[in-house]
């Protein structure tokens, strides 16, 4: 399904990702090593099991980028110039291997570009919940869109 076009969206529209994904140990080993994240608390069991959270945390990042990634479909695929930006990012709860996800998207701002005619800056507050409803990662996303075509 492709994504929606600039004209398309609204303030207040609300997504419920149809999308789930249980988070595996390997997603997060590789994630981290990839990124060079040598954190113990992500990539040791036994350091990270001397912590308060007893295993190993899912490194926030691939959360996050999860996250995003998860809403794609639904709102701006093959629809969006450019992410302008992401701000409020929070990850209120830890994620563990073997949690699985979902994400839900709100819009909560849309406004026409200044400078690119046609097109226009949708703002998302996109929502990461774990199976038992907790919320485990958030962020406001800015989004570039474009406009739907003539005819289309």
């Amino acid at each position: 399904m492709p994504g929606l076009w600039f004209s398309e969206f609204e303030e207040g529209q609300v997504f419920e990702h149809e999308w789930t994904r249980t988070v595996t140990e390997s997603d997060n080993m590789w994630f981290s090593m990839m990124t060079m994240n040598t954190q113990p608390l992500h990539i040791d069991r036994h350091k990270a099991a001397e912590t308060e959270f007893g295993q190993p945390l899912v490194n926030s990042l691939f959360s996050l980028g999860l996250l995003v990634g998860m809403t794609v479909n639904d709102t701006t695929l093959n629809t969006t110039v450019a992410n302008l930006g992401m701000e409020k990012v929070r990850f209120p709860a830890p994620l563990f291997h073997g949690d699985t996800v979902r994400a839900k998207t709100t819009v909560i701002g849309v406004r026409p570009s200044k400078s690119r005619p046609g097109q226009g800056i949708v703002t998302f507050l996109h929502e990461l919940f774990k199976q038992d409803g907790t919320l485990v990662a958030s962020c406001e996303r800015a989004a570039l869109m474009k406009a739907k075509p003539e005819g289309a």
